[in-house]
């Protein structure tokens, strides 16, 4: 591979796995901060409304909150499957988590692992950024 090649290639690679691992971080420290000190609520997961939301693994969760009227939906953070568990089929109620200032901000609270999720995309992101370091480092050693 050609100098300028590697160090654009090394350079794509390095920003994606350090995004990546950024990501990750901050999703697994929002959810442990959501999981301990978040507002318990239980959450009615909703049909999906068209194809778009279909193929989105986290899926649409509407519960009420003391200082709300109207039902806050949004989706748990933390759910990137390739598919939804039969545990979040529509219809169903799941015990969740939120923050009182963030209502938007939601984890579902017990019983969904999201540790293997969390380490492959860990495991990606380190890779990616040790393959852009080495292309980096190999291009500038030349």
């Amino acid at each position: 591979m050609e100098t300028p090649t590697a160090v654009a290639v090394g350079t794509v690679f390095v920003l994606f796995g350090g995004a990546l691992l950024w990501w990750c971080a901050a999703e697994a420290l929002l959810r442990r901060r959501l999981r301990r000190h978040g507002v318990p609520a239980v959450a009615r997961v909703l049909a999906d409304r068209g194809p778009a939301e279909a193929d989105d693994p986290a899926p649409a969760l509407a519960y009420a909150t003391a200082d709300r009227d109207a039902p806050v939906v949004s989706r748990p953070r933390g759910r990137t499957p390739l598919r939804r568990p039969a545990r979040l089929s529509p219809g169903t109620l799941v015990p969740v988590v939120h923050d009182p200032l963030h209502p938007g901000r939601t984890a579902v609270a017990d019983g969904l692992r999201t540790a293997p999720t969390d380490v492959f995309w860990t495991v990606l992101g380190a890779a990616s950024l040790a393959a852009g370091l080495a292309l980096v480092l190999s291009a500038a050693g030349r």
